[in-house]
């Protein structure tokens, strides 16, 4: 007997339900931290620390002081490089440089996930707040590097992060891509309000294992709001069914 594959994991207001809702998608676009790899993994954990050092270190602040201005940049500009460009004209390569200066081992190679991206109809990217030499070496080291068809990073974007609608912008100028005929898959709900405002289905990745995002209150909010299409904890369990339901 042929196994079922897994279903995704819907919210409970996600207003769309039918996986069919994907036929005629072209352009299947991807954050990177945390979406195209787990949580779990624990390398997202090793950039948010080095992000604290950084605050930590070129702003004369203790650790704690530093969170805690990492953690209101973050939330005031969509990212702490942002905040601190803004604030303090910091300049981006060395932040850069430094936070994604981390060890790339914990990663396991997902062959599995990167055979059901391969398999999806269109053109494939990674859209990340990141830069492009982080996305490349995770990409890698995850063994899914060549199903991508090219990666928007913060570079790319003008430094401009996620969740700003000019990013999103740029994205589609870049890429030609048509949001009417695109998927985005996301970690944070708050990055897909645009896209589905934009008329992209939009998939939010919780952890695995259960419905919730392990994150501070504020990003939580709306991780239920009906811009949010589909919900799942198994990104390439979520890829197979959906590659079931446009190819049936």
């Amino acid at each position: 007997m042929t196994e079922e594959p897994t279903l995704p994991r819907e919210g409970r207001h996600a207003h769309q339900h039918d996986l069919r809702a994907f036929k005629g998608v072209e352009a299947w676009v991807f954050d990177l931290d945390n979406t195209l790899y787990p949580a779990t993994s624990a390398l997202f954990s090793q950039i948010d620390e080095r992000i604290s050092r950084f605050v930590a270190k070129h702003l004369d602040l203790s650790p704690d002081e530093a969170r805690v201005k990492q953690k209101a940049f973050y939330k005031k500009y969509g990212t702490t490089l942002r905040g601190l460009m803004i604030e303090y004209k910091m300049d981006p390569d060395a932040f850069l440089a430094y936070v994604h200066d981390i060890d790339y081992t914990p990663l396991e190679p997902n062959p599995a996930l990167g055979e059901a991206i391969g398999r999806l109809p269109g053109r494939k990217y990674i859209f990340t707040n990141g830069d492009r030499p982080h996305a490349e070496r995770t990409a890698a080291r995850l063994g899914i590097a060549d199903h991508f068809d090219d990666i928007f990073d913060i570079v790319a974007a003008g430094l401009m992060p996620k969740p700003n609608l000019e990013t999103y912008r740029k994205f589609l100028a870049r890429t030609g891509a048509a949001p009417a005929r695109a998927a985005m898959f996301e970690d944070l709900s708050r990055n897909l309000v645009v896209p589905h405002r934009l008329g992209m289905r939009s998939v939010l990745l919780v952890p695995d294992g259960t419905r919730e995002v392990f994150r501070e209150d504020w990003e939580l909010e709306g991780a239920n709001a009906p811009h949010v299409d589909f919900v799942t904890d198994d990104l390439k369990g979520f890829l197979t069914a959906v590659l079931g339901a446009i190819n049936s």
